[in-house]
């Protein structure tokens, strides 16, 4: 049986995966579960699953928890940092889904590596913002990290078998968010109400205005840089709205070799539970006839500039991709409390970019750093466009 850890196990991400592991309770087995603030989804985990460790934000969801639970029920819970990582390093685990959102997954996740154990990773801003140094650590492990995005899953799992010489290209699919063809003229009347009706995925808040502003695929282009070490112009990106293949490899013959499936995460995440197994009936399967037609479609940068800067992060030296992070983090939280306007939030991004001088960067602490430093200059930033 497979011992599991879940970094962000309220979240969208996290609650499907327990889903998963509920639906396969002889092959799977929760032990340790890192959350948020949701303590009601929390508790009902808990007792769903009695992990032998959990860990919260801070010392008052901690308490508050231990406060709610039954007596006979004595289970650790942690909190802040260091409970994270004690829940990513547990001892008796095999595999550790990180799958919390934001910056704060990172050193979590860096020390489930550090402690050799497998990742499936969903935390894509571990890549963003610390990617080489990442996947240098987990060479050096030996630590396989499994994709869990379902576009890098794609390529995943298209690549096995397959030789690095005949790729020719990597090609991440896009749905193109709630305002494809919407036109630049239009987008500063978006309220966040818009935003976050997304056309085909059920995903968190954050990640869902990531995907209308399309700067998710500018992350998921970095994240694929560094998880199949292939460089910037080895990956293209397509619209594609269906959500269908999600995602392509194209090889030096011509071939293109596609996954596909319906737009459901409990396939990737199935996939990277099992892995190299599959799971049998985890999802509903595809009727292609139903599909009927699948259409592709350039990425207007004009449009969506987030895809673009994301391929000038790459340009640059390691601490751009902390800075973009941090700065799209801070221009997110600013426009769902209505502060900017949603072209805006690429505005604040570009203008605490040009306010770093690019670095290497020598370890994962001082990667946080400069993501640290991003956030309050783009707090910075938002705050001259509130006070207009």
């Amino acid at each position: 049986m497979k011992k599991i850890s879940i970094l962000g196990s309220t979240g969208f991400i996290g609650s499907t995966t327990l889903k998963v592991i509920a639906a396969f309770p002889n092959r799977y087995q929760v032990v340790a579960l890192a959350a948020g603030k949701n303590i009601n989804i929390l508790l009902e985990q808990i007792h769903a699953f009695r992990p032998k460790i959990v860990s919260v934000t801070d010392r008052s969801y901690a308490e508050k928890v231990k406060s709610l639970l039954p007596p006979d029920m004595e289970i650790p819970i942690l909190f802040d940092q260091q409970g994270m990582i004690e829940v990513a390093t547990y001892p008796d685990v095999d595999l550790v889904v990180s799958a919390m959102v934001g910056a704060v997954g990172v050193l979590p996740t860096m020390a489930a590596i550090k402690a050799g154990k497998r990742v499936a990773l969903a935390n894509k801003e571990t890549l963003v913002v610390a990617g080489k140094l990442v996947m240098e650590a987990a060479c050096s492990q030996g630590v396989e990290i499994i994709p869990v995005d379902s576009e890098h899953s794609a390529i995943f799992q298209v690549l096995q078998g397959q030789r690095r010489e005949d790729v020719r290209r990597l090609i991440l699919t896009a749905s193109g968010g709630p305002f494809f063809n919407f036109g630049t003229k239009d987008l500063a009347g978006i309220t966040p109400e818009e935003a976050l009706k997304h056309p085909v995925w059920k995903m968190g808040k954050k990640i869902t205005i990531d995907s209308a502003t399309l700067m998710n695929k500018g992350f998921e282009v970095i994240e694929a840089r560094w998880l199949f070490n292939f460089l910037p112009e080895f990956i293209e990106v397509v619209i594609h709205p269906q959500s269908i293949i999600h995602s392509m490899v194209e090889f030096f013959d011509g071939s293109i070799l596609a996954q596909m499936s319906v737009p459901d995460m409990g396939l990737p995440i199935g996939y990277a539970l099992a892995y190299p197994e599959r799971l049998k009936d985890n999802v509903p399967f595809l009727n292609l006839a139903e599909v009927g037609k699948l259409t592709f479609f350039e990425p207007d940068l004009r449009q969506f500039p987030a895809l673009e800067l994301a391929y000038q992060v790459l340009k640059e030296e390691d601490s751009m991709g902390a800075v973009l992070n941090g700065a799209n983090e801070v221009a997110v939280e600013a426009f769902l409390r209505r502060e900017i306007l949603f072209p805006e939030i690429i505005m604040v991004i570009r203008k605490t970019l040009d306010c770093h001088t690019p670095r290497k960067v020598s370890s994962v602490e001082e990667a946080m750093e400069i993501n640290s430093w991003a956030r309050k200059m783009a707090f910075k930033i938002v705050e001259k466009f509130y006070k207009r």
